[in-house]
């Protein structure tokens, strides 16, 4: 094997839902493969692997990012929240933020497959827009495929959370 095509390591260190963690990894490996691997955090999804489906969605420096076309590499230095992150902890014992309390309510996922990916996509709207209208949300989901639920009651736990949000729940 030729020096070129030997794989090559990196040193890297990213905050992953508020905690540092530093690894050598090699220079290929994607920030999905990263987090579910190495970091054993299993809630990020990997389905098509091309960045259409949008279930290995993350926020990667509070912009919503596909970690399934990301290097670990890149992220070297960034701060990632995982679906992980949305859970409060108080106490010792998780809560549920206002978007997986909406979802559990409204019936909003069905297989869950996608349902991560959309969560944080929704959870970066709602960063962005407490507000948002139903337009928006439909934007916000144009990005993920669902195969299962056809997105109405997504659509309505959105919503819902975003007037939970506004009410002062926190997310």
């Amino acid at each position: 094997m030729s020096e070129q095509a030997a794989a090559r390591f990196h040193d890297i260190t990213i905050t992953v839902n508020g905690k540092v963690q530093s690894r050598t990894v090699e220079d290929r490996k994607l920030l999905a493969d990263f987090l579910r691997q190495d970091l054993k955090l299993t809630g990020t999804h990997l389905g098509c692997e091309h960045g259409v489906c949008g279930a290995c969605t993350v926020i990667l420096d509070g912009v919503s990012a596909r970690s399934c076309l990301t290097l670990a590499v890149q992220a070297d230095g960034a701060c990632v929240e995982t679906v992980e992150s949305l859970a409060p902890v108080k106490d010792g014992v998780a809560g549920m933020h206002p978007l997986q309390q909406a979802f559990w309510e409204r019936h909003g996922l069905q297989c869950g497959f996608c349902t991560p990916g959309i969560l944080m996509s929704l959870a970066e709207l709602l960063r962005e827009d407490a507000d948002p209208d139903e337009e928006k949300v439909r934007l916000v989901l144009s990005g993920h495929l669902c195969r299962c639920t056809g997105y109405q009651n997504i659509v309505a736990a959105a919503l819902d959370a975003a007037r939970a949000v506004r009410a002062g729940a926190k997310p």
